[in-house]
């Protein structure tokens, strides 16, 4: 696979949320920083602080380099538990638990790369809030690998195409870090004004 076709496994969780914000970040290079996101590289440092850790029979490993030749994604995961040589990845994020859970994608394709890379079958995973402290199980399923696949697809298509979607404007915006670099209400503003230009230009035809 071409280097073009690679899709990063943090994609997952920003094409989720919006594409557009995906569009931005992974083609635009565009990425603000606010205090969320600068609270959440400093917890991931610390995280990725120690390479490797024995707990009892559990082993644990930190920022390990993840992959999958069979999907075309690469990334590095915050937390991977090995029990019994069966890999469970956690992934850490800065606030409590969403009602979106979009970073669930993102968890299991760290999990399809481990099953990729060691041969065994990765049931489960976890998300570990550190506003609230807490870990939320995550069980893998069938409907959750193909939409994997299929956000893997549109991600490396919208990329290629390179394809930057229409703004939401709606309340997803007010928790994302880009709203300046954005503007969403702007940029529906610009794609209100062509659809009428369009109309207006088909009534002259007329």
């Amino acid at each position: 696979m071409d280097d073009a076709d690679i899709v990063l496994i943090s994609a997952l969780e920003h094409y989720s949320y919006c594409p557009r914000q995906c569009a931005l970040i992974h083609m635009e290079q565009t990425y603000d920083e606010n205090i969320y996101t600068l609270k959440g590289h400093l917890m991931h440092e610390r995280v990725h602080e120690e390479d490797m850790e024995q707990k009892g029979d559990m082993r644990i490993e930190r920022g390990l380099t993840l992959w999958s030749f069979k999907l075309g994604i690469v990334g590095k995961a915050d937390v991977v538990e090995f029990h019994e040589d069966v890999p469970y990845p956690v992934e850490y994020k800065l606030g409590p638990k969403r009602k979106w859970g979009h970073d669930i994608l993102q968890l299991y394709a760290q999990a399809i790369c481990l099953e990729e890379m060691t041969g065994k079958e990765v049931k489960k995973g976890a998300v570990y809030h550190h506003g609230s402290r807490r870990r939320r199980e995550v069980e893998f399923d069938e409907q959750l690998r193909v939409k994997v696949q299929e956000s893997v697809t549109a991600i490396r298509e919208m990329l290629k195409g390179k394809i930057i979607p229409a703004a939401p404007n709606d309340a997803r915006c007010r928790h994302c870090s880009l709203i300046q670099s954005c503007l969403p209400e702007l940029a529906e503003s610009g794609q209100r004004i062509r659809h009428l230009k369009e109309i207006l230009f088909k009534l002259a035809d007329e």
